[in-house]
């Protein structure tokens, strides 16, 4: 059988992605021994509630900006309704008491995973005030659907 030279140059290239594809891979399961990254911060998810990182929750305002502490759970946030300023950044430290929850602020880019044992952790500046939704965007259950809570982002309007 007579292959053209374009044919098999194409194989080759195609045999070598794949081995590169793989190869890749490997190198990064065998760098990152499927250990998470030193510098992330743990919890133990049957002691959330006593945590002292955890004790108060909500948001705590200073003339920077914010921090909101949050616990994630079947199917709530404790708190539920959490009031920031505009303009400022906010700083959402996140964990869950039971299974891998997400939490996502409709209309903007906050968005993290809340995974039992971990601490989430991320900033964001809300420039413009009013209600903002938040939903929970990892299945963790059957009311996964029912699991919201509120931003309220205060502030007069520009």
């Amino acid at each position: 059988m007579n292959v053209s030279f374009y044919e098999k140059l194409w194989m080759w290239a195609s045999g070598a992605l794949i081995i590169a594809f793989v190869t890749t891979i490997l190198v990064g399961l065998a760098g990152s021994a499927l250990q998470p990254p030193s510098h992330v911060e743990t919890i133990d998810p049957t002691k959330v509630w006593s945590d002292g990182r955890f004790q108060h929750r909500g948001a705590t305002l200073t003339p920077d900006g914010a921090t909101v502490v949050i616990i994630a759970m079947m199917f709530a946030y404790q708190p539920a309704e959490i009031h920031v300023a505009a303009g400022k950044p906010v700083t959402f430290r996140l964990t869950s008491a039971d299974v891998t929850h997400g939490f996502s602020i409709v209309g903007t880019n906050g968005n993290t995973m809340v995974v039992p044992g971990y601490i989430s952790q991320f900033t964001t500046v809300f420039h413009t005030p009013g209600e903002y939704l938040v939903v929970c965007n990892e299945y963790c259950g059957l009311s996964h659907h029912l699991m919201s809570a509120k931003l309220i982002v205060e502030g007069a309007q520009p």
